[in-house]
């Protein structure tokens, strides 16, 4: 997929700071970094989001995740580490080649905010959480 400016990357006619590389996934360093240290992962088979995967692209994928976050908890000593990934435009997905975001934190200064995550307190019934879980285990189950 030669549009795909992550397929571009893997390919090798985008130049990147390449971190990681195996048969499945490639991991590189963002270049527009909320914090030090950004790093993305992608699947080196072209997947638009989360829904596309396989299972089994999906193992080959999460099992090089904790490789990737041990290596920059190691180099980086950040605090903590948050894990981000969007799936499609209304959930802020603009590069549509799946990608999870490595984002080390530092402390609560270090530039990356994530206060403005709101819940909905209070606008869910505990039963009718319990009715949405009976729903979702049902749809699993199918």
């Amino acid at each position: 997929m030669t549009s795909c400016i992550f397929c571009q990357i893997i390919e090798g006619s985008i130049p990147s700071a390449k971190i990681y590389e195996d048969e499945h996934v490639y991991a590189f360093m963002d270049i527009m970094p909320v914090t030090k240290g950004h790093v993305l992962l992608i699947p080196k088979k072209h997947v638009e989001n989360i829904y596309d995967f396989t299972e089994e692209d999906a193992a080959n994928f999460f099992a090089r995740a904790p490789k990737v976050a041990n290596a920059l908890k190691d180099y980086f000593k950040p605090a903590g580490l948050n894990l981000l990934q969007n799936n499609g435009a209304p959930a802020g997905q603009t590069v549509f080649h799946y990608h999870l975001h490595f984002i080390p934190r530092y402390d609560e200064t270090d530039g990356f905010d994530l206060s403005t995550w709101q819940t909905k307190q209070n606008e869910w019934t505990p039963d009718q959480i319990q009715e949405l879980a009976t729903n979702i285990r049902t749809s699993l189950e199918a």
